[in-house]
């Protein structure tokens, strides 16, 4: 049966002032004097946070306090400052139409991404969310993916990771899961064809047709 994971920040939702703010109090709290802008900052929208803190604090840096002021932050009033990206939905009910199996795979912490895809209404076309423990367990989309196909079952080769980034992409190869990158997220082309995603999509609509082309499967 065919099986679609897909990542959540960047390719279902938009959730760049929620993500960037929190990050920009954390950097505030921890003393940081020239904080960087939201549109500086869309490159954390995707790793794992320790390792955007890793690259904005530097050598010495205490990673889990700032990771601690990020979520206080997150989880007060941030994590639902995001929106569903149009054609999300259509996309959805297109390949409920063929009873593909769909799941979330993220590297934000299952317990806060559990909430957000329920306030956003994801989780009434998902199956099932994988995400990463609190402690950044699984925060490695191969780490995660791995975790997914064994709890699921799925045959690699009948399905498909959909991301925005270079991770999403590394992750799906390194468990010989086809990719297809996500162009409307925060993974420009030519991250997307760096990490050498098997197929791109312009838009959400796009994936339906862009996954069955790729895995030779007949839409009719």
């Amino acid at each position: 049966m065919l099986t679609l994971f897909f990542d959540l920040d960047g390719t279902l939702i938009d959730p760049k002032e929620g993500i960037t703010s929190s990050i920009q109090y954390a950097l505030d709290k921890v003393g940081m004097v020239d904080i960087p802008t939201a549109d500086e900052l869309t490159w954390c929208i995707g790793p794992p946070l320790w390792n955007s803190f890793d690259v904005l604090l530097g050598p010495g840096a205490d990673l889990n306090e700032a990771v601690g002021h990020y979520r206080e932050h997150y989880t007060d009033e941030a994590m639902y400052l995001a929106e569903v990206y149009d054609g999300v939905g259509e996309m959805f009910d297109a390949l409920h139409q063929y009873d593909a199996r769909l799941f979330v795979a993220t590297s934000k912490p299952t317990v806060y991404a559990t909430q957000i895809i329920e306030h956003f209404g994801v989780h009434a076309h998902i199956e099932q969310l994988f995400g990463s423990e609190l402690d950044g367990t699984n925060s490695d989309k191969t780490d995660l993916l791995k975790f997914a196909l064994d709890e699921t079952g799925a045959d690699p080769s009948m399905s498909a990771m959909i991301g925005d980034r270079r991770y999403d992409i590394f992750g799906a190869t390194n468990n010989d899961i086809p990719s297809v990158g996500a162009l409307w997220g925060y993974g420009d082309d030519g991250e997307l064809h760096m990490a050498e995603a098997d197929a791109l999509a312009g838009a959400p609509e796009e994936v339906p047709e862009i996954v069955f082309d790729l895995l030779g499967l007949d839409l009719d």
